[in-house]
């Protein structure tokens, strides 16, 4: 698997370059989708760079990418592997000119995801994980934060493009303001979640795309977060890429995350 992991880890620093010369040499073009998300012309070269060369090195694989390929019922579970790809984690905040973005590759099988790489190209972060392996940033072991106190907890969360039912969204952001330290709004899942892997954050919920946490979630539970759902997962659903009220936490403060999110 290490081969698979070391692929996936070079074309992603190779698409972060793409998109951090990109940005600092050209003028961002943008556009919409579904007229309210963002995207650049940067999201689709670097997609279309890495859909290439996944298609050529795997080409019996499976891809679920944002841009390029974003056909959801290929999360569903099949005997091919499947790889998830979000070229940019972040196009506000990479339009913008903020640094927190990132390229997210996984590549799952059988529904199970068992490579994850989120390489941030502005701060020259690559966080990565193999199943049972532990996780890495630059190379190094992270672990969560090892929180065991909720109200000294630190969350982030993140809110939808378009915003015709914000109303639950409100209720369990008051409820989590009330219970825990303070929020941060990052504006990128997959450094979000890789932010509880290592201990900058200690828990993180939101309703995202695969293609934002698959890699991330398994960043942070082989960091030995706890990641799961606060509502029911379809039957028959691959959990690790089912999108729905994700929720990734250190573990003693998982479960009253949880029951707070679930009551709101």
């Amino acid at each position: 698997m290490s081969e698979i992991a070391d692929f996936a880890e070079h074309i992603a620093r190779e698409a972060g370059e793409l998109i951090r010369r990109e940005r600092e040499q050209n003028t961002l073009r943008t556009d919409y989708k579904q007229q309210t998300e963002l995207v650049t012309h940067a999201d689709i070269m670097a997609d279309e760079f890495i859909t290439k060369a996944i298609r050529k090195a795997y080409p019996e694989h499976r891809i679920l990418s944002e841009e390029s390929m974003p056909d959801l019922s290929q999360a569903e579970e099949a005997d091919t592997p499947l790889w998830v790809v979000d070229p940019i984690d972040g196009t506000v905040n990479y339009a913008y000119g903020h640094p927190q973005v990132a390229v997210s590759i996984a590549w799952a099988e059988k529904g199970r995801v068992r490579v994850g790489i989120v390489h941030a190209p502005f701060s020259g972060e690559t966080f990565r994980a193999e199943k049972g392996y532990g996780a890495t940033l630059n190379g190094r072991p992270i672990k969560h934060s090892g929180a065991t106190d909720l109200r000294q907890s630190l969350f982030a969360t993140g809110f939808p493009y378009t915003k015709d039912d914000l109303a639950p969204l409100l209720r369990r952001l008051e409820v989590m303001i009330h219970h825990c330290r303070d929020l941060r709004r990052i504006g990128s899942a997959a450094l979000d979640i890789c932010w509880v892997a290592c201990g900058r954050l200690d828990a993180y919920y939101e309703t995202v795309s695969p293609w934002d946490f698959a890699a991330a979630k398994l960043i942070a539970r082989e960091a030995g977060a706890k990641a799961g759902h606060f509502s029911a997962v379809p039957e028959g659903y691959p959990e690790d890429l089912w999108g729905k009220d994700n929720l990734i936490a250190a573990p003693e403060i998982y479960e009253k995350i949880r029951g707070l999110l679930a009551g709101a």
